[in-house]
């Protein structure tokens, strides 16, 4: 091969290697150059839940406050879940708390004896909640409860509150003998939840305690005892 040709492929061939050198070292600066922006902080949705107890003799089991997006506490006219039969039933809000359908939930420090309040504050972040619902038990029954159920968080703006009182519901899970036995509340100290299912077997609106100052010979609880509508005062205000 002739000397001028063999040099000049040599030639090409070093151009084309320093051209590639070069290219490669620019890319590689650009790729050094680049700097990954921070990821968003997190984003809070957080409620701030007062429960007032508004009965006259009926401590109030530690309140459940749980956010979720679909699915009910309970429903009238439909069977309790173990979950909450056992909260109306013992007082216990763990079942609850620990159900699928919620997203984040919080416990009550303590029972709410009547006339007092307790502020209880859940925050979910980076998902939004649909709703709010709350449970407690009316202790000095047999498996009375109270609570909000499956409440739209939808349009409360952060520093919105929703203000409302609650009704007493029968989990009709057992029966309403009143007996010393049965009832977990300090008038009683008796047991509380019990697998076993001796009543209506369906949710419904309490229609109150009788007591053995009118005419129920067995009875541990007294007119004390009884309870009207509205059972609690409710303030739920979205602070983040």
């Amino acid at each position: 091969m002739n000397i001028f040709i063999k040099k000049s492929m040599t030639v090409a061939l070093l151009v084309s290697l320093g051209l590639l050198s070069a290219c490669n070292d620019s890319d590689s600066s650009k790729m050094k150059d680049i700097v990954e922006p921070p990821p968003p902080p997190p984003v809070n949705y957080s409620y701030e839940v007062t429960i007032t107890n508004l009965t006259h003799a009926q401590p109030m089991s530690p309140v459940a406050v749980v956010l979720h997006n679909d699915e009910q506490l309970w429903q009238l006219g439909m069977m309790s879940s173990v979950a909450l039969e056992n909260l109306a039933e013992s007082g216990d809000n763990s079942m609850v708390l620990a159900q699928s359908m919620v997203l984040a939930g919080q416990s009550g420090a303590d029972i709410i004896m009547p006339g007092m309040s307790e502020t209880i504050i859940v925050t979910l972040t980076d998902t939004e909640p649909m709703m709010l619902s709350l449970a407690t038990m009316l202790v000095n029954t047999n498996d009375a409860f109270s609570g909000v159920n499956a409440l739209s968080l939808t349009n409360l703006m952060v520093g919105e509150s929703i203000s409302m009182t609650t009704s007493s519901y029968d989990a009709g899970t057992e029966r309403n003998s009143e007996m010393m036995s049965t009832i977990p509340g300090p008038v009683a100290g008796g047991e509380g939840f019990n697998e076993m299912r001796d009543d209506v077997d369906f949710v419904a609106m309490h229609a109150g305690v009788v007591s053995v100052d009118d005419g129920l010979s067995t009875s541990v609880l007294t007119q004390a005892h009884r309870f009207d509508n509205p059972t609690l005062a409710v303030l739920i205000t979205r602070t983040e």
